[in-house]
């Protein structure tokens, strides 16, 4: 497959094919919110396994990862592009989804350490095979460098859509409700899995650009290893992911022991996602005029003031948390957005640089970047919260929820300031990626003549 020509490229795309797109967000989102937020908590407080055991579980599980994501994009750029690239995948990746969710959402009686690492397994591997073509195909609907913040704008708001309602069907007031909570998501998965996958499948051209030279182990490990703009993008997002995995995989905790306050985790959690929501179409109008990786600096640093006050709360502090909540929720924005969109860019500095176009292994090493920042997340704090001997079913001393509200914003605003000294100069804005665009358009137009 050629690459487009600018031309085409430049071609507004309509709200249909945006829309339709977007939507295969919405079971994603609404799935993976209660695996980061609910599932560890739920596993450790209601069915009894220790902290330790929940953290080390989840980050061997996404440790898999770094295996099935490089090969799922591998294999995804070799399928036979008239079969439907991505879309063949997408469509195979549904029915692997749901019965995952459902089996780790509804654990029937005595559950051990082995259930939760089978099932975990299962749900990551069934993401794995939609979420990196997804996201290819996403980045292959347009080359155009504003054009590809709306494709993941339009992820995004889809993805927040799933997220919010998810969130309104979270009960924390027993153990009993949260049970019922993650059954009733479960439920929402799969519904809004058999509407989705259909409607982009009909409506989303799968104009895949895909070339396989390069898409193999040896192309991943020197994408990694290699000094490059990808390889800087991609620790920058690991290091910001992590900051924004660590307080959601603490969320119910925090709310529940530091606050006091487990009836709220619902509400908090929806206005943290609504403020996110809201800001999106913001950041990615700032972004167009300040360029993505300047906007996204910006947005991470500002997130950090927010932060600094979290260690500091204690019971009865929810206006204060409130507050702090709406701040990192209107920054968390420009993250859900522009990372992912500046990834997106990259595959023509790709084909310049190397003379490969290869988005499936790009998304492929994105996805692992993604869910390896929420397993190192888990792995790290659950297991410290053990060592200081907090008890997530049962009682805590003041240095105990001292510690948990320390753990909960002190790292974050660390890994974020890391992340923004990686991107402060980053190479590829709009100027450097029109040259590439131009450049390849020259290549092309001379090896035609």
């Amino acid at each position: 497959m050629t690459q487009p020509t600018p031309a085409s490229a430049d071609a507004p795309l309509d709200i249909k094919t945006l829309a339709a797109y977007g939507s295969l967000a919405f079971p994603m989102a609404a799935g993976f919110i209660a695996l980061q937020v609910i599932v560890p908590t739920f596993y450790a407080q209601a069915l009894g396994l220790s902290l330790s055991a929940v953290g080390g579980i989840l980050l061997v599980a996404r440790l898999w990862d770094m295996v099935t994501d490089p090969l799922v994009g591998f294999l995804s750029d070799r399928t036979p592009a008239h079969w439907g690239r991505r879309k063949l995948w997408v469509i195979a990746s549904a029915p692997l989804i749901g019965a995952s969710v459902w089996l780790l959402f509804n654990p029937v009686g005595e559950v051990s350490n082995q259930y939760l690492l089978l099932g975990a397994m299962a749900i990551y591997i069934a993401g794995t095979m939609a979420l990196v073509p997804i996201n290819a195909w996403g980045a292959e609907l347009s080359s155009n460098y504003h054009q590809r913040s709306r494709v993941a704008g339009s992820r995004v708001v889809f993805g927040l859509a799933g997220t919010m309602l998810a969130l309104l069907l979270i009960d924390n007031s027993s153990n009993a409700a949260l049970q019922t909570s993650l059954t009733a998501i479960a439920v929402l998965v799969l519904a809004s899995l058999a509407i989705s996958v259909p409607v982009a499948t009909r409506w989303v051209p799968d104009n895949s650009l895909a070339r396989p030279e390069g898409n193999n182990l040896r192309g991943a490990l020197s994408l990694l290893l290699d000094p490059s703009p990808f390889r800087r993008l991609l620790l920058a997002f690991l290091l910001n992911g992590i900051a924004n995995a660590i307080p959601a995989t603490l969320f119910l905790l925090f709310v529940t022991h530091v606050l006091g306050a487990p009836g709220l985790a619902g509400p908090i959690l929806l206005l943290y996602f609504l403020c996110s929501a809201i800001s999106v179409p913001l950041w990615v109008r700032v972004a167009r005029r300040y360029g993505k990786h300047q906007t996204w600096c910006a947005a991470v640093s500002m997130a950090c003031v927010f932060f600094v006050g979290t260690p500091f709360l204690g019971a009865g502090d929810t206006a204060w948390y409130v507050a702090i909540v709406v701040g990192t929720g209107l920054m968390i924005g420009a993250d859900l957005a522009l990372p992912s969109a500046i990834n997106g860019d990259l595959i023509e500095w790709d084909a310049h640089e190397n003379g490969k176009l290869r988005p499936g292994l790009f998304f492929a090493l994105w996805g692992t970047a993604s869910k390896l920042a929420f397993a190192l997340a888990v792995g790290l704090v659950f297991p410290l919260l053990d060592l200081i001997g907090f008890d997530a079913a049962g009682s805590n001393s003041a240095e105990d929820l001292r510690m948990l509200a320390i753990l909960y914003g002190g790292p974050s605003i660390l890994f974020k300031l890391a992340a923004v000294a990686l991107m402060r100069r980053f190479p590829i804005g709009e100027v450097e990626h029109n040259r590439l665009r131009a450049a390849l358009a020259a290549d092309q137009s001379a090896a035609g003549g």
